[in-house]
């Protein structure tokens, strides 16, 4: 086995499924040996999603694979996890929810220079098909340019 020294593990569909309007780094309560399987890189973020119950906040769908070297306490692969957030910041995002309709995902999954599990989150909107087309085209454009700067 092998410990990434960094680990820093991304949705990358988020970016393209929704347009993210605000961002914010929260805490992830883990249990037993899933902060082992973290340090591996073994965490899926894709179709996760945050949700409040009773002003707290959990994120769902959060896939972390169960630890290899772990015995019988070893931890359940997709369960809800509390994210340790500020009443304020929990308060605030709540309001935006269900005023406008936004959702919360997951963006990136890390660990800190402490060796705290942390999770990035955003207040995102969906997307349009036609706006992930305009992205597309953004994204080729750009990738032109620097093409032609290097030569």
């Amino acid at each position: 086995m092998k410990i990434q020294k960094t680990v820093n593990i991304k949705n990358k569909r988020a970016t393209f499924d929704y347009e993210i309007i605000e961002r914010m780094v929260a805490g992830i309560c883990l249990v037993g040996t899933e902060i082992k399987s973290i340090r591996l890189g073994k965490a899926n973020l894709s179709d996760s999603f945050c949700y409040f119950e009773k002003s707290e906040m959990y994120v769902r769908n959060l896939s972390i694979s169960e630890y290899d070297y772990g015995t019988h306490y070893n931890h359940i692969a997709k369960r809800e996890r509390k994210l340790l957030l500020q009443k304020k910041e929990i308060r605030k995002w709540e309001r935006k929810i269900k005023e406008t309709g936004l959702t919360i995902i997951p963006l990136r999954l890390f660990i800190t220079d402490k060796g705290f599990a942390k999770m990035e989150i955003g207040l995102a909107k969906g997307k349009k098909n036609y706006d992930k087309r305009e992205t597309l085209k953004l994204n080729d454009a750009k990738r032109e340019m620097d093409r032609k700067k290097r030569f």
